[in-house]
């Protein structure tokens, strides 16, 4: 249960601003908010039959745009590949520290220091 909490949220991040404001408000307030699906009939004015429906077909909603997108898929693969590039300005790093080439070291530096801003950005 956890782990479809878990990709609905990543799903609904990417994916979310594509859903009617129905939907979208519906989702937050389930998976963001933790209201139950009385609580959120309240909110909406309908029945709790209604927003069980309303969710599922939004999810449904999100995981057809992956699938279609694949924008989840394509950054899993990005941070992956990130990782080994990390790997080797480190290991290049390493390298250059044991030959004292304080170019290559500084350099690798500016390289680690793109790769962590990338990742903070993603």
């Amino acid at each position: 249960m956890v782990e479809k909490i878990v990709e609905i949220g990543i799903l609904f991040d990417f994916y979310g601003k594509l859903l009617t404001d129905r939907q979208y408000l519906a989702m937050e307030l389930y998976y963001i908010y933790d209201y139950s699906l009385a609580e959120i009939g309240e909110e909406l004015n309908i029945s709790r039959q209604a927003v069980y429906d309303l969710i599922k077909r939004s999810e449904q909603k999100l995981y057809e745009l992956e699938d279609t997108l694949n924008l989840v898929g394509k950054f899993n693969l990005n941070k992956k590949e990130i990782e080994k590039i990390a790997i080797v300005v480190e290991e290049i790093e390493n390298e250059a520290k044991s030959v004292e080439n304080r170019k290559i070291i500084e350099r690798t530096k500016d390289l680690r220091e793109l790769i962590r801003k990338i990742i903070e950005n993603s």
